[in-house]
């Protein structure tokens, strides 16, 4: 039999076959990166399970390179590739939630904002992400880090069972009763092994928080960073947030003249008790003065939407990151350097605490391996204008560059770039060789290598 066409997968799938002889060819190989511009010769709109097996079929039948994409956020541009075919699940968006068992089961084209509607309602969350517009795939296979970590724990490990489409177009679920070591990998190994139609969580009771985000002034910077790692060290788990550099946008609570500055910032969040918000908060108010804040209760899908409208689609995105065990003086200089520097409004700095239920997980229980580092750091370059791509490149890697030696040698998968392809088994540390044994299984021909890959 020859080879499948692009008719023989139209009439295979339910959802549209999007070639550049299509209307809206632009629009569908787009991803949120718009450093990315690859040419793939289809882009599947899957809409069920179906498609998406279809779509790995013909990917593999063809010797096609295969993207697979969720949210699109991926830095890199995974979810999308030159002359191969893109599996787009950005229609699958359900999300169901099970009150009684405290369990959601979300489609793996769910964003973490479509995640938080549903079960919001039932008062119910899981450890999501910063921005709403996320992918729950992308960030959960990656690990997950969040503003509920410290007390839930990162994503993966609020991941009940996974329907995976494997290499071979095979569907197959993964949790502790099936294909454990599938299962294991998941959580944290990113889209190695398959492409994962929908994911079940479990879920805790988050409502309402306390929260929102404190600008300081630079000057202020190294107390507040060396006061935030003090205090998250052993603060109640409930608190969650994350210190960060970040230029003032036109927002009504701050003053106008200081539109455009750069500001050292606390974002909080406490999930316990609203009515004692106010009090948990205070330790961070105590730290310097506080120039504007918009801090009070709110939905807690609120605050992790908060940061939307800076990160829309279409900037140019540079990222690096490091896994951090302790905050040093040293550490604290080198962003005392860089941090102030950032290049744009959408440019931020943030350092993510990932002690608290994080570090309850044992380092081989899942692929996620850093669970004794304290902090998770990420330099997210993000601007507007091409023109201005290698200045502000040339800024993260300058940043990365003065951190790194007072960090651990892996940073979370999730923020790296596509230069990082050689950090990949710092990034795993002692996990990384059985993540090998499983991408063996379950993808011997390295048909999902449009990731941070792992080799068979």
């Amino acid at each position: 039999m020859g080879k499948p066409s692009i008719d023989d997968l139209r009439e295979r799938v339910r959802g549209a076959v999007v070639t550049a002889q299509d209307d809206g060819y632009d629009e569908a190989r787009a991803v949120n990166n718009a450093m990315i511009d690859r040419k793939p010769v289809a882009v599947v709109r899957c809409v069920n399970a179906g498609d998406v097996m279809a779509t790995v079929d013909f990917a593999r039948d063809n010797a096609l390179d295969l993207a697979v994409r969720g949210g699109g956020h991926s830095v890199p541009g995974f979810g999308t590739c030159d002359d191969g075919v893109v599996a787009d699940l950005s229609g699958m968006r359900s999300v169901r939630v099970d009150p009684a068992a405290r369990t959601a089961r979300a489609d793996g084209g769910a964003t973490w904002g479509d995640f938080n509607a549903a079960t919001h309602a039932f008062g119910l969350a899981a450890t999501g992400g910063i921005i709403s517009t996320t992918g729950v795939g992308g960030l959960t296979l990656g690990g997950g880090i969040g503003y509920l970590a410290r007390g839930l724990g990162l994503s993966c490990d609020n991941l009940v069972s996974a329907d995976v489409v494997t290499a071979e177009g095979q569907l197959i679920t993964a949790s502790e009763e099936e294909n454990q070591d599938l299962f294991w990998a998941l959580r944290g190994g990113s889209g190695n092994f398959g492409a994962v139609t929908s994911f079940e969580f479990r879920l805790s009771p988050v409502k309402d928080i306390y929260g929102g985000p404190m600008l300081f002034e630079l000057d202020d910077a190294a107390t507040l960073l060396r006061s935030f790692s003090e205090i998250i060290a052993d603060a109640p788990e409930q608190l969650g947030g994350f210190p960060a550099f970040q230029i003032a946008p036109p927002l009504p609570f701050i003053p106008e003249d200081r539109h455009g500055d750069p500001f050292a910032l606390i974002v909080a969040c406490w999930a316990g008790p609203v009515e004692e918000g106010e009090r948990a908060l205070q330790p961070f108010h105590d730290i310097a003065p506080v120039v504007a804040e918009h801090v009070g209760p709110m939905p807690y899908p609120a605050l992790n939407s908060a940061f939307d409208a800076l990160v829309p689609p279409g900037l140019q995105h540079y990222w690096k990151a490091n896994f951090v065990t302790d905050l040093t003086d040293e550490a604290i200089e080198a962003h005392l350097r860089f941090g102030p520097q950032l290049p744009a409004v959408n440019s931020t700095v943030h350092i993510y605490p990932i002690n608290g239920a994080c570090h309850r997980v044992a380092p081989d229980d899942t692929a996620f391996a850093y669970r004794d580092a304290n902090f998770a750091t990420v330099i997210a370059g993000m601007w507007p204008d091409p023109a201005e791509n290698d200045a502000n490149i040339g800024w993260v890697r300058d940043y990365y560059e003065a951190t790194a030696p007072h960090s651990e040698e892996g940073g979370y998968i999730n923020f790296m770039a596509d230069d990082d392809q050689g950090r990949i088994r710092a990034n795993y540390k002692g996990n990384y060789d059985r993540l090998v044994e499983v991408k063996r299984t379950y993808d011997p021909g390295n048909l999902f290598h449009l990731n941070q890959n792992i080799r068979p």
